[in-house]
């Protein structure tokens, strides 16, 4: 006690003979002092995790957000409106990694982003994120998609599929059944416009954009034939099956069954022409069945939904489409964004996210779920169509092969071009590229 005394009386005599000493010792008090208070609070804030996504899909989340912050009081979700186009929201991922650190804790990603993404570093591998028994109750292509090189790296809470719409009434009054085949649904739509019940006989995507290629994948697969061959770097696209695919796309406006501007088409434009009730076949995804039967629709209760159509000796093409989430490889926060994931990616919040968004699930089990089944009728159907599907090549140069495609493609539905030349130059290029 005597000495800590003695110790305490030469601090104050040298605290006041040294002004240096002062001002030093007064920093280090302060120090210290804003330590104990900030550490405590920094300790309380929350961990805030981002994720771009684009803004017509936004608006499901903001509910099932609110569940999971509940459930995780320490992590916050902030979401980033992206655009409309998925191919400028992966534009935008690509330069905020090109860049330096992206802002991005959580990646929403298309299914054809994976290769890309993961080869270049940009995503964690969440190969442990379920145990494989969990991983099983996913539907394979989607899990399948989320893997490069035997590493998974994105977990899917959605899932989408190319399929075919029809008007039951208009097929009804004129005494014939849903096309099965390319020439049955050319048979149908001539019969029907020629009867001024329809003016369109077919609508599509045909713009220069991925959903040309997502079309373009069944159409071919229909017909027999392949894009990419992702195990030998095969191309197959200046084969005889896949420059018939183009006449056949090109012969449906040719013969005024498509309309003339339906190369400039994308989902909406398609979906808005059906609707209105002008049109008796059209090619889309799922999401548009709520719409096609909500309660100001003109053709609520008219219509039907099936596999895409197919020639006589091949099989039914549906492309594999659909979103899942992943981590990015620069996150500081890589335990709280795995939490995110299976959250996201559970069963309850998949059911939430196909009621509010009309989305498909990932996983088996939701597929006979009643209350969905009660919402959606054609789960079953879908869910085999689901079960083997048509994938887009899954190579690391996809972005590159698909925007040849586009653009040659289009060019032969524009009639700038001859099929057979449109498909020999994407097929010559696409082979240089993959040599590269």
């Amino acid at each position: 006690m005597q000495l800590l005394q003695e110790y305490r009386y030469k601090f104050v005599q040298y605290w006041r003979r040294s002004l240096t000493f002062r001002i030093v010792s007064s920093f280090v008090a302060f120090a210290l002092t804003a330590l104990l208070v900030v550490l405590p609070l920094r300790a309380q804030q929350p961990v805030i995790l981002s994720i771009l996504i684009p803004a017509p899909d936004v608006k499901p989340f903001p509910p099932l957000i609110a569940e999971f912050e509940r459930q995780n009081p320490g992590i916050k979700i902030n979401i980033v409106e992206g655009p409309n186009s998925s191919n400028l929201v992966e534009d935008l991922y690509s330069s905020a990694f090109l860049l330096g650190d992206s802002p991005y804790d959580l990646l929403n990603m298309d299914i054809t982003w994976v290769p890309k993404f993961a080869a270049a570093g940009w995503l964690q591998d969440m190969s442990d994120i379920l145990p494989e028994p969990e991983l099983g109750k996913f539907l394979k292509g989607d899990i399948e998609g989320g893997r490069y090189k035997g590493k998974l790296y994105r977990l899917p809470y959605r899932t989408d599929v190319g399929m075919l719409y029809y008007r039951s009434d208009l097929l009804q009054q004129a005494g014939l059944k849903p096309p099965e085949t390319f020439q049955d649904l050319m048979q149908a739509s001539k019969a029907v416009q020629s009867k001024d019940a329809a003016q369109w006989g077919y609508v599509w995507q045909g713009r220069q954009y991925e959903g040309l290629s997502a079309m373009f994948i069944e159409v071919l697969q229909g017909n027999g034939g392949f894009w990419i061959n992702p195990q030998t770097n095969e191309v197959g696209l200046d084969r005889p099956e896949a420059i018939d695919t183009v006449k056949f796309l090109v012969s449906t406006i040719q013969q005024g069954v498509s309309p003339p501007g339906v190369n400039t088409y994308i989902e909406e434009d398609a979906r808005r022409l059906f609707q209105n009730g002008n049109t008796l076949f059209m090619r889309n995804w799922p999401y548009a069945w709520d719409l096609l039967n909500g309660k100001d629709s003109p053709v609520r209760g008219k219509v039907g939904i099936k596999p895409m159509i197919h020639a006589p000796d091949a099989r039914s093409g549906a492309c594999q489409g659909g979103w899942g989430l992943g981590i990015s490889s620069t996150t500081r926060h890589p335990q709280e964004a795995r939490k995110a994931v299976q959250f996201f990616t559970s069963t309850e919040a998949q059911k939430q996210l196909a009621i509010a968004g009309a989305y498909l699930p990932t996983r088996r089990e939701l597929y006979n779920d009643r209350e969905l089944l009660q919402r959606y009728e054609y789960f079953p159907m879908i869910l085999k169509v689901l079960e083997n599907p048509a994938l887009r090549p899954p190579i690391a140069q996809y972005a590159q092969t698909s925007d040849i495609l586009q653009r040659y493609l289009n060019a032969a539905l524009s009639r700038q071009i001859s099929p057979e030349e449109a498909m020999q130059s994407a097929a010559r290029e696409t082979r240089s590229l993959l040599g590269a």
